[in-house]
């Protein structure tokens, strides 16, 4: 069935002609020759993986392939629809930033995530953690060279890196300046030896998401002296990193521009120079594919039939790559040792007066976070949204390959009478105001399927705040717990539920809405627990809380990673990285096509 708030889908409308002509004098691309095949660089596996009974597995480490030889000629130009400020540096970086860094890449993380999910060596040739789970030793790879001349990247850049992102905007911030505080058995023992004593024991499965690229966690090693020698504002324009692109001009609201490293340690582009441009508008980026200007870009499921329609054009297809979440925020209970929440308010009709899960005021704020979730059809948005491309398999965050864990809960069935009766029940049988705002992040559709729910909350009485605002604005209230509404926020699935859990608990730099004593306890134990079978019985306690109570992080549906590659462009698909997708990722592997 379709429903009334899908039959009039926006239609495209092609910017004039000016516009396109203006990308061709600012791009002035053409094709150029195809450079001579040769054999792919690959990566030295470094998997570390746990035992049932917790304890680490030894890991061989195979010899890399030497790099292919490269002559990078011609210009790659992607279209991006937000990029923030910009900003590089690991002490001030932040979201929207991160996504962008990430994806280019500028710098490159110690570890990353294949098309095959596994984890790997990047920066790091190979990694051991100790029986305890206290210590991690990185073997970092010899020889990599940081840009603009500032030398050979060492264990104390590593060191120092980490330590910046600690102090950093990070999303994991918390996490990471834990992780790598200066403390006895945290040292460098050699120019290519890091040793880190945690302190506290973290599952690896965890540790190693924010040691990734690219991603909204991701980290990246910077060039110690660099800063050292122009301070932070001027290395953070002029980064030097080690990854296979460097910046070397930028206008802020409207490209990044980078430049190949040529004889990368490990991969040198095929293209000479890679641009990211800012352009918000969904039909000025398919105007400048359709006129070749672009050769990819961040594209809305509708486009598809038009990219399909340009001449030599494909598209490639990652499924199951992002997660849509409803997020309810303003849900902050009283935790012992934690600053009461400016957004904690009683009055708002979702929030209980209680955290006891008995008592009538979390009765009548359950049924109204029931009611919110029973409006919505899931199954129309994937249908209607994406086109099929998409499914409702994952009712909760983190949940994508561990759904057994919560014993066959789901979403209420889509009921919208039903929603109603609800919130009669609770005491708004006129409905309530109510702020639903899209975290504007990369991931294609984000604002579209959340203008479907607002319109599906109006059906149901409530009158909806829809806040279309840069995520460089709404972040901050996240961060500061001010933020009193609803989220639309897409992301990448978890490896393992408990990977999400920092953004659970109230030690958390970010927050996804939620503070309450019985997720706090249960999510900080479950991050610390290298026992497999006990982390699984605490994530399931968690995830069984959240979904009986309609709490927060609900996966309104999980959609395919689908990137349009121009004509000019090879597929790259095996050497994607998994760590995120909400926007394409290994630009540097990208060939031109063959004639």
């Amino acid at each position: 069935m379709v429903h009334h708030w899908f039959r009039n889908p926006k239609k495209i409308i092609l910017v004039p002609l000016v516009l396109a002509l203006l990308l061709i004098v600012a791009c002035g691309t053409t094709a150029p020759a195809a450079p001579e095949a040769g054999k792919e660089a690959s990566q030295p596996p470094a998997v570390q993986k746990e035992t049932p009974e917790g304890a680490p597995t030894a890991v061989p480490v195979a010899a890399a392939l030497p790099p292919e030889v490269v002559k990078p000629e011609g210009t790659l130009n992607a279209g991006l629809k937000e990029m923030g400020p910009f900003v590089l540096h690991p002490s001030t970086l932040g979201n929207p930033q991160i996504f962008v860094h990430g994806t280019a890449p500028i710098g490159e993380g110690l570890l990353q995530q294949d098309i095959n999910h596994k984890v790997n060596g990047l920066l790091a040739e190979s990694w051991s953690i100790s029986d305890d789970f206290l210590t991690w030793t990185f073997k970092l790879n010899q020889g990599v060279q940081f840009h603009k001349g500032y030398g050979e990247m060492t264990s104390e850049d590593v060191l120092w890196s980490m330590r910046q992102w600690g102090s950093s905007k990070h999303p994991r911030a918390g996490q990471l300046e834990a992780f790598w505080a200066e403390r006895p058995g945290t040292e460098t023992t050699d120019p290519y030896t890091v040793v880190v004593n945690t302190g506290e024991p973290l599952i690896a499965i965890v540790a190693q998401q924010m040691l990734l690229v690219p991603g909204g966690s991701s980290t990246f090693i910077a060039s110690k002296k660099q800063t050292d020698e122009l301070g932070v504002e001027a290395a953070s324009t002029q980064m030097a990193a080690t990854g296979p692109w460097e910046i070397v001009d930028y206008r802020t609201g409207e490209f990044w521009r980078m430049a190949a490293v040529k004889d990368h340690w490990r991969q040198t582009p095929y293209f000479a120079e890679l641009v990211f441009w800012e352009i918000p508008e969904e039909s000025s980026r398919i105007a400048g594919f359709q006129t070749g200007q672009l050769d990819t870009f961040l594209m809305a499921f509708d486009t598809i039939p038009l990219v399909e329609a340009v001449p030599g054009a494909r598209l490639m297809n990652i499924p199951d790559a992002v997660d849509m979440r409803l997020r309810i925020y303003g849900n902050y209970y009283p935790i012992p040792g934690v600053e009461p929440r400016p957004a904690y308010d009683p009055k708002l009709p979702w929030v209980s007066a209680s955290p006891d899960v008995n008592s009538p005021e979390w009765d009548r704020a359950r049924k109204v976070r029931k009611a919110l979730h029973m409006a919505i059809d899931r199954e129309g948005l994937v249908e209607n949204i994406l086109g099929g491309r998409g499914n409702t398999r994952t009712p909760l965050s983190g949940y994508t390959d561990f759904v057994h864990l919560l014993e066959g809960r789901d979403w209420p069935d889509f009921d919208p009478e039903g929603a109603k009766a609800l919130l009669a029940e609770a005491g708004y049988p006129e409905g309530f105001s109510i702020t639903l705002t899209p975290a504007i992040r990369g991931a294609a559709n984000e604002v579209e399927s959340c203008e479907v729910i607002a319109q599906m909350w109006n059906d149901i009485g409530l009158k909806v705040n829809f806040q279309r605002v840069p995520y460089n604005t709404l972040r901050p209230q996240v961060v500061g717990r001010t933020y009193q509404g609803v989220t639309c926020h897409g992301g990448a699935p978890d490896p393992v539920p408990a990977d999400g859990y920092p953004t659970l608990a109230s030690t958390g730099t970010f927050n996804r809405g939620l503070e309450h004593p019985y997720v706090d306890e249960k999510a900080l134990a479950a991050m610390a627990e290298t026992n497999p079978g006990k982390r699984e019985q605490l994530e399931k306690e968690v995830g069984a809380f959240l979904m009986d109570n309609y709490l927060t992080d609900f996966a309104y549906y999980s959609m395919d990673a689908v990137w349009p590659v121009g004509p000019r462009l090879e597929e790259w698909t095996e050497h994607v990285r998994t760590s995120d997708l909400r926007q394409a990722n290994g630009y540097e592997f990208i060939r031109h096509r063959q004639k």
